[in-house]
């Protein structure tokens, strides 16, 4: 494959190459647009001018840039012993050269993976920033994977040293150590070791193990870097096969940081963000690391158990100027807020019921440009939505943004009843990040917002509706994915445009939505293309008491859909038997006394099963074709979770696996099912 890069006289763009050396700009030799190998640099996407057209960066040029004008403002906070501490970007970014200094001193090698296994801390961007510094690529590895996929992404890196949170995580390296060739140390950095042994470090040990180094050779190194080579690998998820390196280069990070935050208007030294998605995710990391450098930021971090309740107390805690939720945590709010109204009293929820309709109007005025306001907002922002946002920790927050899976209208609606907009964001780990960004001036319920400044959206073979494949192209495009050139190939056209999978159509404003993923869609026995996410939010808007839907019915007749019911989690994150108290509440306003799971699925509860069938008929009623109806479904016996594989490290679901995991389920609504056990042990033939 050899994607035509823009300086060619037939290539379709009007995108110039640039000269290799611009101030202090300093860019490799580069002859195409993509590498799948890791020393090879790429040439960038520029534009002739505007955003796409600023000189390139590298991280460090980028970090000196801030530590020069900000440098004693605070940049990473985070709690010890129940007390915030704080360190400067002075203090950072001599952390970051300490841990670079350390990296080479353990033999870190050019271009050599430095694995990251932990939850977010200051450790986490030090280890990060550091193996940038010293020339290697920062890798973050999910704390959920099992030690044969750390072994995967540690071994496809080759990495040479790795960085660990705990001796739990420690424990998964151990046990694939003898399998990694290039491995020369692992690092330790929250507690001390359990047990001494060669090549593993406290975070202590490490951090003074570089002290020998000479700063000129430490400077050399950074000098050495261009910003069209690689320093970050990020690994998708893998819902199909092994996952993906995506690599990304210096001027991915740089250009995309810095054409992100001017977009939604960041100002310089005044923001301040609460980190506690997983920052080996593209979305966290960006934003979290990135966007905050780039705009002298502060990042608080949350406490390793967020997900699992604490993040409500940090945000309290921090206040954070701007919040990025998966649409699961977003839910998780909406459905803790409806708990306690459902407890209040009479007159209160009259009030409640009354603000929301305000706050829905006013929140659609601001969305269409009308600044107008309905009569009684004054009062219900005085009563209602002020004591919202400061229950929720929201009342500094200018901006709330979503993405990394779908959410739902009734979900965003509910918050703009509070008179808090939610903003979606859509892209890839391999357009680092966003692509398409919605901001207080400019977003649209369901839209995904408008495309990055400086960066282009192509739909590719539109329908008569306008649908298309969703195609990228500017500086935020990946460079390809490591030693995987026929995968890269797969995503990056022969002129350079990034295929995204996923089909969505722009509006007369040119707001993008995105209708659906070319991957996903249902192809029914009859031919006919479904996409399954808004069939599976409409019924879950209909019966409050599903958590998870997901359709299936491929190259079958019909379709179908595995259900489950909203139930607690328990300290581990996992799900439990025992039904929400908004679930409780559902069971008892259709006459069912019911705490658990089980107790519905094992009576079939007749009321239960009648309501969600209620549902699905009212789903149905709105179906464009006989093809998209709901014909069976079950529920099944416990809710899906990260842990036990059905959703990933964001919560998005991986129907790969669901599909694999529930065949036997999946197979009964299609199938005159017979026990296994009671099989012929001849094939049986079908007249």
């Amino acid at each position: 494959m050899s994607p035509v890069c823009p300086c060619c006289p037939h290539h379709k763009g009007d995108e110039p190459a640039i000269p290799l050396t611009n101030g202090d700009v300093h860019l490799a030799q580069a002859q195409e647009l993509w590498s799948t190998a890791r020393d090879k640099p790429v040439k960038l996407r520029m534009e002739a001018s505007g955003l796409g057209s600023e000189p390139p960066m590298t991280i460090h040029q980028m970090f000196m840039s801030t530590v020069q004008k900000y440098g004693d403002y605070p940049a990473l906070r985070a709690k010890k012993d129940g007390i915030w501490v704080t360190l400067t970007y002075k203090e950072y970014y001599q952390h970051a050269r300490a841990a670079a200094k350390s990296f080479l001193k353990l033999g870190l090698e050019r271009f050599h993976g430095v694995g990251i296994l932990g939850f977010n801390s200051p450790e986490w961007f030090i280890a990060d920033v550091g193996c940038i510094l010293a020339g290697g690529l920062a890798t973050g590895i999910y704390t959920t994977n099992s030690p044969e996929a750390c072994h995967y992404v540690a071994h496809n890196c080759e990495a040479n040293v790795l960085v660990v949170e705990n001796n739990k995580q420690l424990i998964k390296i151990l046990q694939v150590r003898d399998q990694l060739p290039h491995l020369k140390a692992i690092v330790q950095y929250k507690g001390e070791l359990e047990q001494k042994l060669p090549n593993v470090y406290t975070w202590a040990e490490f951090m003074k193990f570089g002290a020998s180094v000479p700063d000129s050779e430490l400077d050399v190194l950074i000098d050495s870097q261009k910003a069209n080579e690689c320093c970050t690998l990020i690994y998708t998820s893998g819902t199909t096969g092994n996952p993906k390196g995506v690599m990304l280069s210096h001027d991915n990070i740089t250009w995309t940081a810095s054409a992100a935050g001017r977009m939604i208007n960041l100002k310089m030294a005044e923001e301040e963000l609460v980190s506690y998605l997983p920052l080996s995710h593209v979305a966290a990391q960006v934003q979290d690391m990135w966007i905050c450098m780039r705009f002298a930021g502060i990042t608080s971090f949350a406490e390793p158990d967020a997900l699992k309740g604490s993040l409500a107390n940090t945000l309290r805690d921090v206040r954070p100027t701007s919040f990025l939720g998966v649409p699961r945590v977003w839910e998780k709010m909406q459905e803790a807020m409806k708990a306690v109204g459902a407890k209040s009293s009479v007159t209160k929820k009259k009030i409640s019921d009354w603000a929301k309709g305000i706050g829905l109007q006013a929140s659609y005025n601001a969305m269409n440009g009308d600044s107008s306001v309905p009569w009684g907002f004054t009062l219900a922002n005085a009563l209602v939505y002020k004591n919202v946002r400061k229950a929720l920790g929201l009342d500094r927050c200018r901006s709330c943004f979503t993405g990394a899976a779908p959410i739902t209208k009734d979900t965003l609606e509910y918050f703009m009843s509070l008179y808090i907009p939610i903003f979606e964001l859509y892209g890839m780990s391999e357009s680092t990040g966003p692509h398409t960004v919605s901001w207080a001036e400019g977003y649209r319920i369901m839209s995904c917002g408008k495309v990055l400044t400086g960066c282009k959206t192509k739909l590719d073979k539109p329908d008569n509706d306008g649908i298309g494949e969703i195609c990228f192209w500017g500086r935020h495009v990946f460079m390809g994915y490591l030693n995987m050139p026929e995968k890269t190939e797969e995503a990056l056209d022969t002129d350079g445009w990034l295929h995204s999978g996923d089909l969505g159509k722009h509006d007369e404003d040119d707001f993008l939505f995105i209708t659906g993923r070319i991957k996903e869609l249902i192809i029914t026995a009859g031919g006919e293309n479904v996409p399954p996410v808004p069939i599976e939010d409409a019924l879950k808007e209909e019966v409050s008491i599903i958590s998870n839907a997901m359709l299936v019915g491929d190259k079958k007749k019909f379709l179908s859909m595995l259900l489950t019911l909203k139930c607690n989690i328990d300290d581990n994150g996992d799900p439990t038997d025992e039904l929400t108290l908004l679930a409780v509440d559902y069971c008892q306003q259709h006459g069912v006394i019911a705490s658990k799971v089980s107790e519905i699925i094992n009576k079939k509860e007749p009321a239960i099963y009648k309501a969600i069938q209620e549902g699905i008929d009212r789903v149905n009623a709105k179906a464009t074709s006989n093809a998209q109806r709901i014909q069976k479904w079950t529920i099944l016996q416990r809710d899906f979770s990260i842990s036990s594989g059905e959703l990933g490290p964001t919560m998005k679901l991986k129907r790969p696996v669901v599909s694999k995991m529930y065949e036997e389920d999946i197979n009964k609504f299609y199938d005159l099912f017979i026990p296994k056990d009671l099989l012929p042990s001849v094939p049986l033939k079908w007249p």
